[in-house]
């Protein structure tokens, strides 16, 4: 397509002197993108301080990212540079596009995939239960954040990598939060990466991913036949270096507490203040979890009869996005939505501005988990939902971790009786680098419900 086709020069935003839009993108990116998009349109510019974004939005954009055009006109190698470089890597499976991210997300896709969690949920459910009893104990208040990143931690370390590194998880924060600042999304100047406390907690998670090597070298098979993500990376990288090469290893055996620290804790959080904030969504997750843990053994059967959990887990995605726009680089002139995108633009994919549309979601800022059932499902309109991303860089982990936070929602609702603090009627959040309630958040654990194996 040529210019002439298009309305006009894209809009531009208005944002403060010199700093442009950075207050809005630093306390509310999902609502900033939905106003935006409201009185702009589905193409608009937004200055913050000395970049200008161009950011796509609406319903179309979902399918568009998916298509052949979409594809062909974004990538991804820009937008990663840096943390590929900082770990001393040559690629990393965000940063690639085409037929290479294909076949590194084949390596990788078994290990991240719910086939993962096959015949584990017991031990899923006893590695959530050990978690609770150590920091959720009654009469004591939790830090609910940095609780629920601790169980995170140690249910991904079991069930994709067989390592369970707890003392690493302070260090793994710290390392993802300047990473994603500095490098990422550019919220933070580089200089921050001089800090030593990021240069101890680098450190630390090299050493990590050193040890996860050695361990596998020296293991051999393992008895039981389960292979995990590093089984799956080291092979790939002993059958072709060039695919998975030496320099990658530490990057990407790391990678799922990286993808999933932040992410699954964050949006656990959101889940844990929505359903004490709405009685009547927690008395029905009560009933439905008290039916499923007293029925034996758990399965793939017992987890789709938590329907109203696993609303509440969709509910959550929806309202408290961690995704909210997908960064990208426009790979070639391109025309979207009759505004030409030039070659080189940074280019900011809003994927989540419909989670906020009335005409998709009525009343959409009320907490409903009815939305997603057979008479409703308000989230199947193409284009309606996006927690995962959209296009061929949709997380790979999304059925695994749906899957962990429903059982780990339903469990934590089962054993314990969880009570708001009188300073927390509405969730407080942070949106850098990644949104999520504050790490002031916490709850008061007024009792057990249900002893552990109950």
């Amino acid at each position: 397509m040529t210019a002439s086709t298009t309305v006009g020069t894209i809009p531009v935003v208005r944002g403060a002197p010199v700093i442009g839009s950075v207050a809005e993108l630093a306390s509310d990116p999902a609502a900033f993108f939905v106003r935006c998009y409201a009185e702009r349109g589905p193409v608009f510019r937004v200055r913050a301080l000395r970049r200008t974004l161009t950011v796509l939005a609406g319903p179309e954009l979902a399918r568009w990212m998916g298509s052949r055009e979409g594809q062909a006109n974004l990538r991804s190698a820009e937008v990663w540079q840096g943390l590929v470089d900082e770990y001393g890597a040559t690629r990393t499976l965000t940063g690639v596009d085409g037929a290479e991210h294909r076949r590194l997300r084949e390596v990788m896709r078994r290990g991240y995939s719910r086939e993962a969690l096959d015949g584990r949920f017991d031990e899923l459910l006893a590695i959530t239960d050990e978690c609770l009893d150590r920091a959720w104990r009654p009469g004591t208040t939790v830090p609910v954040v940095e609780a629920l990143q601790l169980l995170v931690t140690s249910q991904l370390g079991t069930m994709l990598t067989g390592t369970v590194p707890t003392e690493y998880v302070r260090d793994i924060r710290t390392t993802i939060l300047y990473i994603l600042n500095a490098l990422v999304t550019r919220q933070r100047p580089e200089i921050i990466l001089h800090s030593p406390v990021y240069r101890r907690s680098r450190a630390r998670v090299q050493e990590l991913g050193e040890q996860m090597i050695r361990a596998h070298r020296a293991q051999g098979p393992r008895s039981d036949g389960r292979r995990t993500l590093v089984d799956d990376l080291m092979d790939a990288h002993d059958a072709d270096p060039g695919l998975v090469a030496a320099d990658d290893l530490v990057l990407a055996l790391t990678g799922p507490y990286v993808a999933g620290l932040d992410t699954v804790a964050n949006t656990l959080g959101c889940l844990v203040h929505a359903v004490l904030a709405h009685p009547d969504v927690l008395a029905r997750i009560r009933a439905e979890a008290d039916e499923v843990f007293a029925s034996g053994p758990l399965t793939e059967a017992s987890l789709e009869r938590l329907t109203a959990t696993s609303g509440a887990v969709m509910e959550t995605m929806r309202l408290y996005p961690i995704a909210v726009a997908q960064p990208r680089v426009a790979n070639r002139d391109f025309e979207y939505a009759r505004h030409l995108i030039r070659e080189g633009e940074p280019v900011y994919c809003a994927v989540t501005v419909p989670h906020f549309l009335p005409e998709l979601f009525p009343e959409p800022l009320r907490f409903d988990i009815d939305r997603y059932g057979p008479e409703r499902r308000e989230h199947a309109t193409p284009g309606a939902y996006a927690p995962f991303g959209k296009g061929p860089h949709t997380c790979l982990g999304k059925g695994i971790a749906d899957a962990l936070m429903t059982l780990t929602a339903a469990r934590i609702f089962h054993r314990l009786d969880l009570a708001l603090g009188p300073g927390d009627a509405a969730l407080r959040r942070r949106a850098a680098p990644t949104p999520g309630p504050v790490a002031s958040f916490r709850v008061r654990v007024a009792g057990e419900r249900r002893a552990r194996g109950a």
